[in-house]
């Protein structure tokens, strides 16, 4: 049977109301032998998770909202990420309105004002943005990375991200992130853009570029933009 998020608040409303009932005894007659404190402590507790329980209604409400905004999903079901079948970057489709590209001056804004925090290339900075995202802010891969620097859940967590989506703290993030690997890698700035690609863990395994052909296609479009052309 197909659980909806109306089904699996409706679910957990009764378990909570059972619990609550429930009030570690043996119900209603057991709650009147009480003594007042410790009645009155039981109630308390009570009161504590009804509004533990609309606060978590109030949230789910809120994920829904978003990922109904941010990605253009019907949000019938309750899931983090996209469906297999969309789990897949925007940047290689069409894009929607609600998904288009930012505009040229934008970007470049936001990369001058992320290079020059962390003594970055600009121009760097912004193929990178392009191969990752193709300047589309709600851009979600395949293994869940997100906005226009593409960053993965855990690494936006360890850089204070509390929104992937906007542009402004994705970017910064990203630019964080690589000026973390260029000083990780002695200024090595292809061993960086590598690792941003594959991970520092394949660049330490060979001390250089991993010979993954994405990683080499994605070291090219970065570095060398003007081969793609011709």
């Amino acid at each position: 049977m197909k659980m909806t998020t109306g089904t699996i608040v409706d679910t957990v409303l009764a378990l909570l109301a059972c619990s609550c009932l429930a009030g570690g005894g043996t119900g209603m007659q057991a709650q009147t032998t009480r003594p007042p404190a410790q009645q009155a402590a039981g109630e308390d507790a009570v009161a504590r998770q009804q509004a533990a329980l609309a606060q978590m209604q109030e949230s789910i409400a809120k994920q829904r909202e978003s990922v109904q905004k941010q990605l253009g999903q019907s949000t019938d079901a309750f899931f983090i990420l996209l469906p297999p079948e969309r789990m897949r970057s925007v940047a290689h489709d069409g894009g929607t309105a609600e998904c288009a590209p930012l505009p040229d001056g934008e970007v470049r804004s936001l990369a001058s004002q992320a290079a020059t925090r962390e003594s970055l290339d600009a121009e760097m900075l912004i193929n990178v943005m392009r191969q990752e995202s193709g300047f589309r802010p709600c851009a979600v891969s395949e293994k869940g990375a997100i906005g226009l620097m593409q960053l993965m859940p855990a690494t936006a967590e360890q850089l204070g991200v509390k929104d992937s989506f906007d542009p402004l703290e994705n970017v910064d993030a990203g630019a964080r992130f690589l000026r973390q690997l260029l000083t990780r890698y002695n200024g090595d700035v292809l061993k960086a853009v590598s690792a941003y690609n594959a991970g520092p863990a394949r660049v330490d395994a060979v001390d250089g570029i991993p010979q993954i052909p994405e990683t080499i296609d994605y070291i090219k479009r970065i570095f060398y933009p003007d081969l793609e052309k011709q």
